[in-house]
């Protein structure tokens, strides 16, 4: 920001998007650096929203921008409520305020990046100054290249140039001051409506939005989560994840300080070095999204790898609201996607589960999942949602091989071997043993009625049989990649 010529006293507008916090914030800090007041602004785009938010991820900004609004407004600064198209609204402050800059952490996804560059372009032509800085990712779309100065497409060696590159900022605690400017018109955040209430789907939900309860879920990860990851993270019944995503996603927390968080742990000893490094990593897989989608706009709609456009999906709407309810009558399956409707979150290796099921066992295709979860999940980052989904489907950039198939069962004997997770979230199975947990249809009759489990009544039985699903699945997926040889030849 060229702050030289500028009045002293006119103001500066920090415009707050997916960056809510305080502390380790690039557009903030820059504003405070320049001594002029601070207009702190969030603008409810819903007409330019980006793909749109999903129910469940209004029903966290609500949770969030109520965080912000009460940090802000104790530091002296206000938060600005203001709803309508983006430009507009920034016009009309800047005419109220006599403000003639403009600071925002960037957004990457490509209609976001096109969206904010028009608006810079139109305020900067009329003397209004814009800054964008990076506040979301570990280095910013288009610093990690290839020896040939391409994108990378493949995980492992980008993850290699990522931290040969990155560069992290210096830590900036929260300000304890904000200089601001009082009176200034705001809407009611209870206009906006972003909560459910009829009927309120969402009153389940054990969260804690904002920038404090983001430190708060790092500080329990790194002391009861971090020493054992790479081995907990994979068992959906323990609380092992670091369950940040949907802080990150919001920007409560920097994803520079949950590495800092790790490898500080590592340091001193409290978890094993490769433990933090695990967990960096999975850090870096949200970059490699974030940079895939920046610079492969294409990927948010059509498969990243040509060829399975080709890819004979079926329309099954019965089995998609199986899947959708958890009646698919595969106990690993429905109990992740009832965790998901009752929490707003699924594990990570149930969500690896679901999606197989859905794109390969159904063969429906994956964009009918990624929707789903862009509305049920209160952490549908738009990049890791369609990178992990394509990842799934196989034709994703370093996806899955076609010929992997998740086995439900399998899965679930292997990740839940105690079934402590699907009787949490398929309580009518609580009384099955062990051995028929995961595979309900094939226990005696006498067992089931032990357990009072009525399969169709009770809990459904099988929607497929997953050996035949298997089976034309692949013959599907073969079909996918004799069309890329043929485009070969």
């Amino acid at each position: 920001m060229t702050t030289e010529t500028a009045p002293s006293n006119s103001p500066v507008i920090v415009w707050f998007r997916r960056d809510l916090r305080l502390a380790d914030n690039p557009a903030l800090g820059q504003a405070l650096a320049t001594g002029r007041p601070v207009l702190p602004v969030y603008i409810h785009d819903e007409g330019r929203q980006v793909r749109g938010a999903g129910a469940a991820s209004l029903w966290w900004l609500d949770g969030s921008l109520r965080a912000l609004v009460a940090d802000l407004s104790a530091r002296g600064a206000p938060l600005i409520l203001r709803r309508g198209d983006s430009e507009a609204e920034l016009r009309r402050l800047i005419a109220e305020t006599g403000a003639d800059a403009v600071v925002l952490n960037r957004l990457f996804e490509p209609e976001a990046w096109e969206r904010d560059a028009t608006i810079a372009h139109g305020l900067k032509t009329e003397g209004v100054d814009c800054r964008g800085f990076n506040g979301s990712l570990l280095a910013r779309p288009g610093s990690v290249r290839t020896g040939s100065g391409g994108p990378y497409r493949v995980f492992t060696p980008f993850m290699r140039a990522l931290m040969a590159v990155a560069e992290p900022p210096s830590p900036r605690a929260a300000p304890a001051v904000i200089p601001g400017l009082a009176d200034l018109a705001s809407d009611d955040l209870d206009s906006w409506a972003l909560r459910p209430v009829r009927p309120d789907w969402a009153a389940g939900f054990d969260w804690r939005p904002g920038e404090a309860g983001a430190a708060a879920a790092l500080d329990a990860f790194v002391a009861t989560g971090l020493s054992d990851y790479s081995r907990g993270r994979d068992r959906p019944a323990l609380a092992a994840t670091s369950r940040l995503s949907p802080h990150l996603h919001f920007g409560e927390i920097s994803p520079w300080r949950a590495l800092a968080a790790a490898r500080a742990a590592a340091a001193s000893g409290a978890a094993p070095a490769a433990e933090a490094d695990k967990f960096v990593t999975e850090l870096g897989w949200r970059d490699f999204s974030a940079h895939l989608l920046h610079q492969f706009p294409a990927m948010a709609d059509r498969a990243f790898r040509p060829e399975y456009d080709t890819m004979p999906w079926r329309d099954d709407p019965a089995g998609l609201a199986a899947w959708q309810a958890g009646r698919t009558g595969f106990p690993i399956v429905d109990a992740g996607m009832r965790q998901l409707w009752a929490t707003g979150w699924m594990h990570n290796r149930v969500r690896m589960i679901v999606a197989s099921f859905l794109v390969k066992d159904l063969l429906i295709d994956w964009r009918a999942g990624e929707s789903w979860f862009r509305d049920t999940l209160v952490d549908a980052d738009p990049a890791s949602n369609i990178q992990n989904w394509q990842w799934v489907a196989g034709s994703g950039a370093d996806a899955a091989p076609y010929f992997r198939v998740f086995n439900p069962v399998t899965q679930g004997e292997k990740f839940d071997a105690d079934g402590r997770y699907v009787r949490t979230w398929v309580p009518e199975l609580r009384g099955l043993p062990d051995r028929w947990l995961h595979a309900p249809w094939t226990a005696p009759p006498e067992i089931l009625r032990h357990a009072g489990v009525r399969l169709g009544h009770d809990y459904p039985r099988p929607i497929v049989d997953h050996a035949e699903a298997r089976l034309r699945a692949l013959a599907a997926l073969r079909t996918v990649s004799q069309a890329r040889v043929d485009a070969l030849d």
